[in-house]
């Protein structure tokens, strides 16, 4: 079995590092880049052809605001890849954040370890072993 303090020194220093990468991220934001080919509807349009491709194309990005699906339109060229930028460093965002929980929940388990503290022995729902005794009295009052 590995030495529980260079674990515990290990796992120190990932989380200093992880920490280190989130502190030193740029402007982020979430969503989704879509470029995307609108058809006009007049019909004498190039855009009515079959097999036309559309206009465009436009770029949105979509994201959820409290349940709902928000689209808002992103200028082709130097705006377009401002925001792609920042779309990707949510991603990396959103991966160091994961890597930190668990780095985080291992540094944690090997805490409880070194002062005696199994994280398998830690109490569980539905673990105890004497059953629950009802204390309802059966009817409610109110019916």
């Amino acid at each position: 079995m590995p030495n529980l303090k260079a674990v515990r020194s290990t796992l120190e220093a990932r989380k200093e590092h992880l920490l280190g990468e989130i502190s030193a991220l740029a402007d982020m934001r979430p969503g989704s880049l879509v470029e995307r080919f609108l058809k006009c509807g007049k019909a004498g349009c190039r855009c009515a052809q079959p097999g036309a491709q559309g206009h465009g194309p436009f770029w949105s990005l979509t994201r959820k605001v409290e349940g709902k699906t928000v689209t808002r339109l992103v200028p082709a060229g130097e705006p377009q890849d401002v925001v792609r930028r920042q779309v990707d460093e949510y991603k990396r965002f959103r991966t160091l954040e994961k890597e930190l929980i668990e780095v985080c929940e291992q540094l944690s388990d090997a805490r409880l370890e070194a002062i005696g503290t199994a994280p398998a022995n830690l109490a569980k729902k539905g673990a105890s072993r004497k059953p629950s005794t009802s204390r309802s009295g059966g009817k409610s009052k109110l019916s």
